[in-house]
């Protein structure tokens, strides 16, 4: 795999979920791993070589396999908040309290939350959706940063972190119902490796939203926009607890639609991260989504 462009993914083999590296349209197993959690639960270091001994195995078209979401067990979504400065103006055009993210973008600590846990997350062609009482939903195409139990970044994948901006705008506390429900956290399937990727903070970020086969919007920008650096986030999100499984931090967008714009039922949402990867989902309902990938409970 010497030079070929690789990802981390989670697929089914004969039924069972496995970790694996993608290359040339090949998946491989990463051996002695059996979930992504318990990657992520070791150091850079170590989680470094079990992910290169990848290349002495034997593979399968990935064609013939179905990748999952890159996350399971206990690892957890965050995100970050206010981090580009169109993101702030954003969140003061659409806030009755709008000075609250004029402060958060020139304040020393960054806003950071919970997005979701590894069960509720989407991937690539699987349905995003607007919530039944939100009448402004955008897509928010970002950067993730995948860490290890650690604290060291082991990769990197694109996330959609879907938001009902009116929502949060009628009160910023209403943020967990913004940004937390059924069909709002989508991540690629696939994590790049860091050490593949020299420079996290010049990546080209785009989205494009298509409906009835019609771009309704899209953009672009660079992660070389970003107030806060990936270390300063990551220092912040380990700074008072513990991640034993590891976490995935979403760091932010710098693309944000007028008011104006909503999301509907039957668009289609293209995110594309530079050197990371690309999302694509389709937008439902949320009576769509719900309990879809509900885990089951023990009694």
């Amino acid at each position: 795999m010497a030079g070929a462009v690789t990802h981390l993914v989670r697929h089914l083999a004969d039924g069972v979920p496995q970790v694996g590296v993608r290359s040339d349209d090949v998946v491989r197993p990463v051996p002695g791993v059996g979930s992504m959690a318990e990657l992520l639960g070791q150091s850079l270091a170590a989680a470094r070589d079990r992910v290169l001994a990848a290349a002495g195995e034997p593979g399968v078209p990935v064609a013939d396999v179905r990748l999952l979401p890159p996350v399971d067990g206990l690892t957890e979504v965050w995100a970050s908040g206010v981090t580009y400065e169109r993101s702030m103006d954003a969140r003061v055009e659409e806030s009755r309290t709008q000075d609250v993210y004029s402060r958060v973008y020139a304040a020393d600590r960054p806003e950071l939350f919970f997005k979701s846990v590894a069960w509720r997350v989407v991937t690539d062609g699987e349905p995003i959706a607007v919530r039944p009482d939100c009448s402004v939903t955008v897509p928010e195409p970002e950067l993730a940063v995948v860490v290890t139990a650690t604290g060291e970044v082991l990769g990197y994948t694109v996330c959609d972190d879907v938001s009902s901006r009116d929502i949060e705008g009628e009160n910023p506390l209403y943020l967990p119902q913004a940004k937390v429900y059924a069909g709002s956290c989508a991540l690629a399937t696939g994590i790049r490796p860091a050490w593949e990727v020299p420079d996290w903070s010049r990546l080209d970020v785009s989205v494009a939203v298509l409906r009835d086969g019609a771009t309704v919007f899209e953009g672009t920008t660079s992660t070389a926009r970003m107030r806060r650096t990936v270390d300063e986030l990551v220092e912040c999100l380990f700074r008072a607890q513990d991640f034993p499984a590891g976490a995935v931090l979403s760091t932010g967008t710098g693309l944000v639609p007028g008011l104006e714009f909503t999301l509907r039922p039957g668009d289609v949402v293209d995110v594309v991260v530079e050197e990371i990867g690309t999302l694509s989902n389709p937008v439902t309902t949320v009576a769509e989504v719900r309990g879809r990938a509900a885990p089951r409970v023990s009694r």
